[in-house]
């Protein structure tokens, strides 16, 4: 009684039912034998499997993949034919039926894209941030992000738009970081002679993201409401960031550049080493779409390297895609028994806060 007193609670919260609605729904459900099956405990006993907390919530059947293509199909079509400014009523008309009406998880996740997708054509449209300088362009380019998927989560409440708003307010941050560090030095090309400021500055913002990405992780530890939804997509791209601006920070003196993807042969150690923790991390807090977001960046990185003429694919490479390859391969197959072996070796007041294992 007291699970599914909770459940409804939850929905009165989301918006989904009055909590008027919700109190005469208990005993009416009660009546009828509705039960929850018990939660797990907080610590699982030893030998006891925990059950995965990490399945994503935004595909609930093939009716939602069907929608789902079929609103991909028709914003492309639209997208052909119409100006740009056509699409949004589109993405408000087709949001209000599919999102705010019929709750489809799917399709608000391509809608949401598609919305972002949108944004950032129209601020390419009307600024032009990509220059060698970090100037008032980029910053009013990126400050757009944030209004309009604000908005849209306010309205339909998708836990994507939530996640990509903090995200593109944490880059807005990181360009103001930057404009002002450069106003300060009175120089405005003073990053292209200080790569490795603006890589740690790059990397303060990456570590941001993940302890915005661990709040929301941390504030619903059994994977039950939203909070985890938005942390699942906050780590998605917090595990690239981390990737990129660590390898950047300890290797931005090879070659003179940053983010330098011909170079990454010579970075082999670095990149090893970055990944392992970030799949430890991953292991911990009990996140597999953190370590896959992280792998997935580091296979585009490797794919850029062989298709830059420069670049010499040598045993680097190859040793890179085998360490790397048997990390995931131990991590994956034994990944619930090595989380308890993580979590017996925290401290109690740290292992509690996590997700069981």
């Amino acid at each position: 009684m007291t699970e599914l007193r909770s459940i409804l609670d939850e929905a009165a919260r989301q918006g989904l039912i009055s909590s008027e609605a919700g109190g005469r729904l208990l005993p009416f459900l009660i009546e009828r034998g509705v039960a929850v099956a018990a939660a797990q405990p907080a610590i699982a006993a030893e030998g006891q499997a925990w059950s995965d907390t990490e399945t994503p919530r935004f595909v609930r059947g093939f009716h939602d993949v069907l929608i789902t293509i079929g609103v991909i199909v028709a914003l492309v079509g639209l997208w052909g034919l119409a100006p740009l400014y056509a699409v949004p009523p589109a993405i408000i008309v087709l949001s209000e039926i599919l999102v705010r009406r019929q709750r489809l998880a799917l399709p608000a996740v391509s809608l949401a894209i598609a919305l972002f997708c949108w944004t950032f054509l129209l601020m390419s449209r009307v600024f032009t941030p990509w220059t060698s300088q970090i100037g008032a362009d980029l910053t009013q380019f990126v400050a757009g992000f944030p209004i309009l998927l604000g908005v849209y989560y306010a309205r339909y409440r998708v836990p994507l738009a939530l996640a990509l708003a903090i995200m593109s307010t944490l880059a807005l941050v990181l360009t103001l970081l930057l404009r002002l560090v450069q106003w300060l030095s009175g120089n405005p090309a003073f990053f292209v002679d200080h790569l490795a400021l603006l890589a740690g500055i790059s990397l303060v913002c990456a570590l941001g993201l993940f302890a915005t990405a661990l709040y929301f992780d941390l504030g619903d530890r059994l994977r039950r409401t939203t909070r985890s939804d938005i942390a699942f997509w906050l780590h998605l791209g917090a595990a690239p960031a981390l990737l990129y601006s660590t390898v950047s920070l300890l290797s931005v003196g090879e070659s003179g550049r940053i983010f330098d993807l011909a170079n990454m042969s010579a970075r082999t150690p670095v990149v090893v080493a970055t990944v392992a923790a970030l799949m430890l991390i991953g292991l911990v807090i009990d996140r597999r779409a953190f370590v896959t977001s992280g792998l997935l960046s580091l296979g585009v990185a490797i794919f850029s390297v062989f298709r830059h003429g420069s670049a010499t694919v040598d045993t680097y490479i190859y040793t890179t895609l085998i360490v790397v390859g048997a990390i995931v391969l131990i991590i994956g197959t034994g990944w619930m028994p090595l989380r308890r072996q993580v979590l017996r070796a925290l401290p109690p007041a740290i292992a509690n806060r996590l997700p069981p294992g």
